[in-house]
């Protein structure tokens, strides 16, 4: 089980002035079959992320790993290659692996229940259905971990939410969602040197348009 570093009365408190090791995590599906969908976003996010600072990946233990230094701080980047419903198995064992605490760790993830025009940072809260934030908080026995909600939208018809979620973006939508995952890879690097409230109040009054 792991813990946050230190807390407070009225909630969850979070050192990031002292962290130096962090655990990036992009929830998706491995294989062809499920690349540029709405599902794998956080795979993308990663992928640009990571590609970005010059870093590349590997094929390790229930995983894609790239390691990579950014002015001092070690970011370990993992995308999943245990399936969604069993995130939570590739990321014990790399927070295990790396000696990285709650306070280090950050999800990017798909979320239906913001719009395709927005991100949403959040320092703790519910796996809102989502079956990879389940496994992450069934494993770590905590829902007290960052994550940034990439807002997907749900512009489905009834009974189509399974569709939707693992369909291919459309045309007109990946204008914003290339910009979004360039926002994205801006946003993690804030996190990780101006910490999370600074951030959360920068990103998530931003508004992309559609």
């Amino acid at each position: 089980m792991f813990i946050p570093s230190a807390q407070t009365a009225g909630g969850i408190f979070f050192n990031f002035t002292a962290m130096s090791n962090y655990l990036l995590v992009g929830l998706g599906n491995p294989g062809v079959e499920y690349a540029n969908t709405r599902h794998n976003i956080g795979f993308d996010v990663i992928d640009h992320f990571v590609a970005s600072h010059g870093g590349r990946f590997e094929t390790s233990r229930l995983a894609d790993v790239a390691k990579i230094r950014i002015k001092g701080r070690s970011v370990v980047c993992i995308k999943p290659s245990t399936f969604m419903n069993l995130s939570g198995k590739s990321v014990e064992y790399w927070m295990d692996k790396e000696k990285v605490d709650l306070s280090g760790l950050l999800v990017i993830v798909d979320e239906l229940s913001i719009p395709l025009s927005k991100l949403r940072l959040k320092m703790q809260g519910s796996d809102g259905g989502h079956n990879g934030l389940k496994s992450i908080e069934e494993l770590l026995s905590s829902r007290a971990y960052a994550r940034l909600r990439f807002g997907i939208g749900n512009e489905y018809p009834k009974g189509g939410q399974v569709e939707f979620v693992l369909g291919k973006w459309t045309t007109a939508e990946m204008p914003i969602v290339r910009q979004k995952v360039e926002k994205c890879a801006e946003v993690i690097e804030r996190y990780i040197f101006a910490g999370p409230e600074r951030t959360m109040t920068e990103v998530n009054n931003l508004e992309f348009p559609l």
